[in-house]
């Protein structure tokens, strides 16, 4: 019986005003599937009676569902990915989310959020004449989002799982930018020649920290978050440890943090014209440098060098070189394009980006395989 009479520890009944204090208890099963209860305290048989008969009411209308609102989610999850997570990863889910979701969700409730709205949703983002790429972006951020909401038990399913994603089918796939071994040796030569003639400016030291960059970049793949963490501690034994990032966009302030993933932790063998090069800057830091120590950055000394300047002479020396301008992340598809072209198995390739799974290396570099192609055209040949 879901009302019951309360009593004191001597069996009494317990009274106010001459009214018995009554417990009305409803037991149900939520929606997913876990036995809950609500527990009510009333004086009077009819007040109970009453109070029994609402909640019942109001059990049957699903009114027991979480009245978390979009906006109130989206500031819970924040704080509980902001422990889970890179600041720079943090950061980027944030932007995304404020920019493009919760504005338009603002006081909706998390339980009321019908796959209709979602289309809506989905209906403006495709007009603001983003990628597909970025709309797909934004599409697994809210999708994260109202995972929490599932795993929070606010509600029953993602209803953006049923919407889907966004799609185009006449978006053309971009072409991989990188750099051929002939092209770097134009690009890096225009580096070294603008450093030593920074040498009349009393500025050497400072440019040949972005030839030095590009150097470490086209002969190991590293990110570049990685590459300007990067301390003279990190070299040993003609190895690189790769171990953490530094992030230059984290709330103004240069912020260190673990690498991109698991598989990001690492260490490259030093081919011996890096080996070379990073010998010799290690020289020159130590001459310019009055307290200089191998705690210090490798690009920078005191500080890794900056965002900003680093694109600016990328451009420069592209220009310079008379070759197009390709990404900064780009030398890291020059790296592992040279690697693929030379018939480097990819496992290998994999392991030296640090990428947390084989089939993203094989996505973006099968394709550079013509050599494998010409082998196996040639072993078929042989048969007949």
């Amino acid at each position: 019986m879901p009302i019951y009479k309360m009593t004191d520890k001597n069996g009494k009944n317990i009274k106010k005003d001459g009214l018995q204090k009554y417990r009305v208890r409803i037991n149900y099963t939520d929606s997913y599937g876990k036995a809950k209860q609500l527990d009510r305290i009333a004086y009077g048989k009819d007040q109970a009676t009453q109070l029994e008969t609402q909640l019942n009411n109001k059990l049957s209308n699903n009114e027991f569902e979480s009245n978390i609102t979009i906006e109130q989610l989206f500031n819970e999850y924040m704080i509980a990915k902001k422990h889970e997570t890179r600041t720079t990863t943090y950061e980027k889910s944030r932007r995304i989310l404020q920019r493009y979701v919760i504005s338009d969700f603002v006081n909706t409730k998390t339980a009321k959020l019908s796959v209709q709205m979602i289309q809506k949703w989905k209906n403006s983002v495709s007009e603001l004449g983003l990628s597909v790429t970025t709309c797909k972006n934004i599409y697994g951020e809210f999708r994260a989002l109202l995972n929490y909401a599932v795993k929070m038990e606010y509600i029953k399913k993602n209803p953006l799982l049923i919407a889907g994603n966004f799609k185009s089918s006449i978006e053309p796939v971009k072409e991989m930018q990188y750099y051929t071994p002939e092209q770097f040796k134009q690009f890096i030569n225009s580096a070294r020649d603008f450093a030593k003639q920074s040498e009349e400016k009393s500025a050497a030291y400072y440019e040949w920290n972005y030839y030095v960059f590009f150097y470490i970049a086209f002969f190991t793949g590293m990110r570049k978050g990685e590459i300007n963490a990067l301390t003279w501690n990190d070299i040993k034994g003609g190895v690189i440890s790769i171990t953490k990032s530094v992030s230059q966009k984290a709330k103004g302030k240069d912020v260190i943090t673990p690498p991109k993933n698991k598989s990001s932790i690492r260490t490259i063998t030093i081919p011996k014209p890096l080996q070379n090069i990073l010998d010799e800057h290690y020289q020159r830091s130590k001459s310019v440098i009055n307290t200089f120590n191998d705690d210090m950055y490798i690009c920078g000394g005191i500080k890794p060098i900056r965002d900003t300047t680093l694109e600016n002479r990328n451009i420069l020396y592209a220009n310079m070189a008379g070759l197009p301008h390709i990404r900064i992340h780009d030398f890291r598809h020059s790296h592992a394009s040279l690697l693929a072209n030379e018939g480097i198995n990819i496992q290998e390739i994999a392991r030296r980006l640090g990428h947390s799974d084989i089939s993203m290396t094989w996505n973006k570099y099968s394709h550079l395989y013509p050599r494998e192609e010409e082998r196996a055209v040639r072993v078929l040949n042989k048969i007949v």
